[in-house]
Formats: C-alpha cells, structure tokens, sequence
C-alpha cells in the first residue's frame, strides 16, 4: 500500500546543490622561489640568482597551467549541468550516478600524474641549474622546491581523497532517487517518497554527502590559509 510521507519523515533538501567545487592544488606557484631564495644569496652573483628565480618561476607557471588541466579531467562534462530531480528521468538519474562514479575512480587515481607533473618541473629546474650555479647552490635550490613540492603533493592527496568521497557520497544519493524512481516527488524543495525505507536511506545518503561537502569546504579554507602564509613570507622578504 502506497503511504505519503508525514511532515515529520519528509526531508527538506536544496534542489540547487552546492556544485562541485573548482580547486586550485598548487598553492602559489612561482612566489616561492623568490621568497626562499635568500639561502644562496652571496653564494651567486645576483644576475645568476635572478636567471635561476625568473626560469624556476616560468617552470613553475607550466606546471600550475598544467596542474589546472589535469584537474580539470576528474569530472565528465555533463557534471557541469545542474539536474533537477523534480524533473529528471530514470536516464537522467543512470547517466548521473556513471558520471560520478567515473569521477571518483579519477580523483582516486590522478596523485601518479600530478607527481610525475611535480617531476618534470624539479628536472627542468635541476639542469638549468647545475649549468648556472655551483653544487651546494643547486642543492639548496632544490632543496627549497622539495619542501615546497612535499606541501602541494600532502595537499593535493588530501583533496582529491575528500572529492572522492564527495563523489561517491552523491552517486549513493542519486542511486537512493534512482532506485525508486515514480514513488517519490518533489514540492517545494522537499523530496517526499512512499516507502519510510525510502526516506532512511535517502536520509543517510544526504548526511554522507553533507558532511563530504563540509570536509571539502574545511580544505579550500586550508588552501587559502596557506596562500595567504606565502604571500606574507614573500612580503617580509621584499620588506628587507
């Protein structure tokens, strides 16, 4: 027997989710090799030091554009399109719930890619330098992008760990409409099933996915903390 829902057992839900997040993982690419380059100073001329700064800089900045389109290959593009679950078909809700979970089998497998982009920069930097400067130079040059590039690899698995759960938190969501599409609708923002089953699991779906969207929220915090701690080292050096 179908059965409509009490006002007690109905779960009020914004249809506009909070949609997927754009992050930027290299943190401040470029500033840091000028802010952490005082070590090598009177060991180089300053002419060497700022042919060194300007080509780690430009290494770094290929490595931030390229950062952004790797990034960017996590999500299917029809992520991109909100859906409306008031409106949405069976195929609509299929083709969503294969949609994240492509995106999450990338988020969890992209860190090799990232790294080996990491790589690459640190080489590019390494020969320059070593046909530029002496020994110790080059190995406290590289010993300041190590750290640096320790931080971003450290954050960059952090985030693409919480997308992951983020993704597979939502697909568990959109499977719960999926799997009892025609005995559910939505009013007014409120998506109200037949079944109290229904609504159990439609609950602990959306909790999951909540606190999925949080952990992802305290990250981009993190990220503008760190951002903001790199700018104030790179002001205090040109304060000097």
């Amino acid at each position: 027997m179908k059965r409509s829902l009490d006002q007690k057992a109905k779960w009020r839900v914004r249809i506009a989710f909070l949609f997927f997040f754009v992050f930027m993982v290299v943190l401040s690419v470029g500033s840091y090799f000028v802010a952490n380059f005082d070590p090598v100073k009177g060991i180089i001329s300053a002419g060497k030091r700022e042919d060194l700064t300007a080509m780690a800089t430009r290494a770094a900045s290929e490595t931030r554009t390229a950062t952004e389109e790797l990034f960017d290959e996590v999500e299917p593009p029809a992520l991109s399109k909100v859906i409306n679950f008031g409106t949405a078909s069976r195929g609509d809700l299929e083709a969503r719930r294969n949609d994240l979970k492509t995106a999450e089998v990338n988020a969890k497998t992209l860190m090799p890619r990232y790294i080996a982009l990491l790589k690459t920069e640190r080489d590019k930097v390494e020969n320059y330098a070593r046909s530029h400067a002496d020994g110790d130079t080059v190995s406290k040059f590289l010993d300041d992008i190590d750290k640096q590039h320790a931080k971003t690899t450290a954050f960059a698995s952090a985030m693409l760990l919480a997308r992951a759960d983020y993704y597979r938190a939502y697909e568990k969501y959109v499977d719960v409409l999926a799997s009892n599409f025609g005995a559910y609708k939505v009013e007014n923002g409120e998506i109200i099933f037949q079944l109290q089953g229904a609504v159990d699991r439609y609950n602990v779906a959306a909790q999951a996915m909540t606190a999925a969207a949080k952990r992802l929220a305290e990250l981009e915090e993190e990220r503008q903390t760190l951002i903001q701690s790199q700018q104030n080292t790179e002001h205090a050096r040109k304060d000097k």
